[in-house]
């Protein structure tokens, strides 16, 4: 995104300046904890949250938007209702993915955009299948994953501050792979439904002559046709977070340190296929980022900490995910 510079200030009162942002960026954060929301719903891995959660790719002017990025998460951990859980209660013991999604973002105009998005997805999987938990055996497979076309309104307001966006999530991915479960598989087999909003503002605190940044983003992911007796819970995720940008600094053209809390929801699957008793889960995670800019190209990175978590029966989480993202807008 596009932000607003300030002119240059003598290094001694840009020290001083720093140290109140950085105090004021702490009294925001304390403010967003009391404020996070409770829940709100990622797919049975824990992916989805990955469609929100930073303001880098929102569009602020028409052209066009290229991106990828990686993401990372080590399920490891066994876990149940709100608690850590014996790993002796779960066949799964580890679901290890590299996450790579590439993109394209075109806005026609202020008011109107598309959005495709490419998945690929590198899993390793570790499991007990012999019926003895001691016999674990290990499954590593690659593919494209679920294809995701949206449509973008930004015409509600002058600045592009508020956005809506529609479309789907189309069936692309492998979900034929012989020793998954579905609820592990890269793809779901489903079509989806997608609706999402985000909003941007700002908040009434400024350092630097410049004030804070907010942003609110939502996505609702809907399955309405599926396969093999297999139905994917529905799914929301959310995320509000705060940002203060420095400007320029050194050879960055923007320097902005961000913090974001993401909500999940996901409900249970359904299906002879699936299995219900241990899908689906509330989990709220607190995500420190910092994003910078360099002429055309923006480069956003976060560590993803869960904060909250409420498992149906038993299933792996991971203690962090990761995220990158490198964008070019022309």
């Amino acid at each position: 995104m596009k932000w607003v510079r300030a002119n240059a200030r003598p290094s001694e009162a840009r020290v001083f300046e720093v140290l109140r942002a950085g105090a004021g960026l702490m009294i925001v954060a304390g403010i967003l904890i009391c404020l996070a929301p409770k829940a709100v719903w990622p797919c049975a891995c824990g992916c989805g949250v990955f469609e929100v959660a930073t303001p880098s790719l929102l569009p602020t002017g028409t052209g066009a938007r290229v991106w990828t990025e990686w993401d990372y998460m080590d399920q490891n951990i066994d876990w149940h209702a709100t608690t850590p859980a014996s790993a002796g209660r779960n066949n799964d013991k580890k679901l290890e993915t590299n996450f790579v999604t590439v993109g394209l973002q075109y806005m026609f105009n202020r008011s109107w955009g598309a959005m495709l998005e490419v998945p690929y997805w590198e899993r390793n999987y570790k499991g007990a299948y012999s019926g003895n938990n001691q016999d674990v055996m290990e499954f590593n497979t690659n593919s494209i994953g679920d294809i995701r076309l949206l449509g973008m309104w930004t015409g509600w307001s002058e600045d592009m501050s508020t956005g809506f966006l529609f479309g789907l999530k189309v069936p692309s991915g492998d979900w034929h792979y012989p020793p998954y479960d579905r609820d592990t598989q890269i793809g779901t087999g489903s079509t989806d439904l997608l609706l999402g909003a985000y909003k941007m503002g700002y908040l009434p605190v400024t350092v630097m002559d410049r004030p804070f940044g907010w942003f609110m983003q939502s996505m609702y992911d809907l399955p309405f046709a599926y396969q093999d007796h297999y139905k994917p819970g529905r799914e929301f995720d959310g995320a509000v977070g705060t940002y203060y940008n420095f400007g320029v600094v050194g050879p960055l053209t923007e320097l902005a340190p961000m913090l974001s809390f993401l909500g999940s929801d996901r409900a249970r699957d359904h299906g002879t296929n699936a299995d219900p008793r241990d899908t689906g889960y509330d989990k709220v995670q607190i995500a420190p980022g910092i994003e910078t800019m360099i002429e055309n190209i923006d480069i956003y990175a976060d560590i993803e900490v869960p904060i909250f978590q409420n498992m149906n029966g038993y299933q792996l989480t991971a203690p962090f995910a990761t995220k990158l993202i490198m964008s070019y807008t022309f």
